[in-house]
């Protein structure tokens, strides 16, 4: 149950400020693709920041969000 509220907490920081989301866990993510989530996701894979096994977990996390 603690582990759920933990991730509750980050989605709505996340949701809340993107870039400090981000800058707190130490992505490196340019200021001029901010605004746009593909442009992020899409730099972070690039740069190796992130995995595609990653993203893919992320992703699957976030659709069980949205029943």
């Amino acid at each position: 149950m603690m582990q759920n509220s933990n991730l509750m907490y980050q989605l709505q920081a996340l949701r809340q400020n993107p870039m400090q989301f981000l800058m707190q866990r130490r992505f490196n993510v340019p200021q001029n693709i901010a605004s746009d989530p593909n442009a992020i996701i899409q730099h972070l894979m690039n740069t190796g920041q992130i995995s595609q096994a990653q993203y893919n977990q992320a992703a699957q996390m976030a659709k069980q969000f949205q029943r």
